[in-house]
């Protein structure tokens, strides 16, 4: 199972981070279309934030892990753009788990 932690913080509801970790095990490597679903919207998310908003995130990136500390931005249209880009692959994963719920579950989280 695809497990995907998105951490939020308590203060504007402004995601902070994200963790993605696990196999879909929907079908086998290779020919698993919800592994590589969820693997095209995660890292094209970054790639996407770093062409678009000019942010190097710092991403891990490797086989069954994709994380990242989302770092502030000075500069308000910046960070605007990266929040929308967040929540766009917030919105991603959730239409990838609500087709396939038995294979990827999403967990939000508040931060102090």
């Amino acid at each position: 199972m695809i497990t995907v932690t998105i951490a939020r913080r308590a203060s504007d509801r402004r995601i902070a981070s994200f963790a993605v970790e696990g196999h879909a095990q929907y079908a086998k490597p290779g020919k698993d279309i919800v592994c590589a679903g969820v693997s095209a919207v995660t890292v094209g998310t970054v790639n996407a934030i770093e062409a678009l908003a000019g942010v190097q995130l710092p991403a891990v990136v490797k086989s069954g892990w994709v994380s990242s500390d989302i770092p502030e931005q000075a500069d308000k249209a910046v960070e605007e753009k990266l929040q929308l880009q967040l929540e766009s692959m917030v919105v991603m994963l959730d239409s990838i788990a609500q087709s396939y719920g038995k294979h990827v579950v999403i967990h939000e989280q508040l931060l102090q």
